[in-house]
């Protein structure tokens, strides 16, 4: 009997002890807390493939202003997690990579891609999932506003737009070149040249001046441009207007040179990395011009120029100046919402005035997601690049 009642109260002792372990709260799984503990930020970059040197500066320039933030405690009372994807240069794995940002690594706001088509790609996924994406040099319209007069709720850019870049490159051709007859050679897969072009084109022809020929081809497949420009020559325009990105359009510079053409050549941002000398060649780029978001021999840059050397020991270009900029506007839209709430952050964002970027201020159009910001023309002189004028917004 008391080996009994001894059996007995062992066992009415475990369960008990089985009842109060049970219904303690459980502690956290190691990610969770992690999670709790931080701000994810993603980033969709075009670290390989044929715009690799865009992403790559771009997602520096992001990378820093992170860093950053967090040097100085972070947002919120948390510090930020910067997640990177790789878009590989591609609109294909653009959307799986935002796919793969929203759905598996919970961030609540995105910066990149660089170019226009891989931004695009990504607007449908970010609809769905209600996560706010700031492209830092996505310049085609459709990005924010679809052609049919729609707002892409969860787009914003921190750049200007390709009609404005446009209009900017046919007004500079006019006022400064002179130009009467202009060609433009077109790459008929990229909606940021094909946006680009028709500004120009309507500008340009509105003043009066003729576009007299207009080419095309297709960027990644076409390496000899030798008798696109061979038409060109013989209509004998003053300016032939580039919208292209670097590798192509190094191409095309250094061989109509080859060709003897001397006239003018003009481009806009896509022309801004330092490839496009080494592709081109100094002397073929003298004569030639493109619309950039700033310049960097602007004073105003060299405190940005100091600390991005010391962070990379490389030189700044404008996507590294529009990477840091998307960046930084990310996380002051996340301190004025209050709240890693998604849909706080858009509408911080839509409203974002008097922003002060590396580039300039800018300030949200809420009807357009567009910032109201001003543009430079940039000339090539011996291989160098010098500030020839700025633009502002009319």
């Amino acid at each position: 009997m008391k080996a009994k009642k001894i059996f007995t109260y062992a066992f009415v002792a475990l369960m008990c002890l089985a009842l109060v372990v049970g219904c303690s709260p459980k502690a956290p799984a190691p990610d969770a807390t992690k999670a709790a503990d931080v701000i994810k930020i993603g980033g969709n970059f075009e670290l390989t493939g044929g715009v690799a040197e865009f992403g790559k500066k771009g997602e520096m320039g992001a990378k820093l202003a992170i860093k950053e933030a967090n040097a100085k405690g972070g947002i919120l009372g948390k510090k930020i997690e910067y997640v990177g994807a790789d878009n590989k240069s591609e609109a294909s794995e653009s959307t799986l990579a935002t796919t793969k940002l929203v759905t598996q690594d919970k961030v609540v706001g995105i910066i990149g891609p660089m170019t226009s088509t891989n931004t695009l790609a990504a607007v449908q996924v970010l609809n769905d999932n209600k996560v706010p994406l700031i492209t830092p040099t996505g310049t085609n319209a459709t990005v924010t506003v679809k052609a049919d007069g729609t707002l892409n709720k969860w787009m914003f850019r921190a750049c200007f737009i390709d009609p404005f870049q446009g209009e900017v490159a046919a007004n500079f051709a006019i006022d400064q070149l002179k130009s009467t007859k202009a060609s433009i050679i077109i790459d008929q897969k990229s909606d940021y040249a094909k946006g680009l072009a028709a500004s120009f084109k309507e500008t340009f022809e509105k003043a009066g001046k003729q576009v007299i020929s207009t080419e095309q081809y297709v960027a990644g497949q076409d390496k000899d441009f030798r008798s696109i420009l061979t038409n060109i020559k013989a209509k004998n325009p003053d300016v032939i207007f580039v919208p292209g990105y670097y590798g192509e359009v190094g191409l095309i510079v250094k061989q109509a040179r080859d060709l003897g053409m001397k006239m003018a050549m003009l481009g806009g941002d896509g022309w801004g990395d330092d490839k496009l000398l080494d592709i081109a060649g100094k002397d073929s780029l003298n004569n030639t011009f493109y619309v950039d978001h700033v310049a960097s021999d602007d004073p105003a840059l060299a405190a940005f120029a100091a600390s991005f050397k010391a962070e990379y020991n490389q030189d700044i270009n404008s996507f590294a100046v529009l990477g840091y900029d998307a960046a930084k506007m990310m996380i002051a839209a996340i301190e004025k919402a209050g709240s890693t709430d998604t849909a706080k952050i858009q509408a911080a964002l839509e409203t974002m005035s008097g922003f002060k970027g590396v580039s300039g201020e800018s300030t949200i159009d809420p009807k357009t997601h567009n910032p109201k910001k001003s543009a430079s023309i940039i000339k090539f002189v011996d291989g160098k690049k010098v500030f020839a004028a700025r633009v502002n917004p009319k």
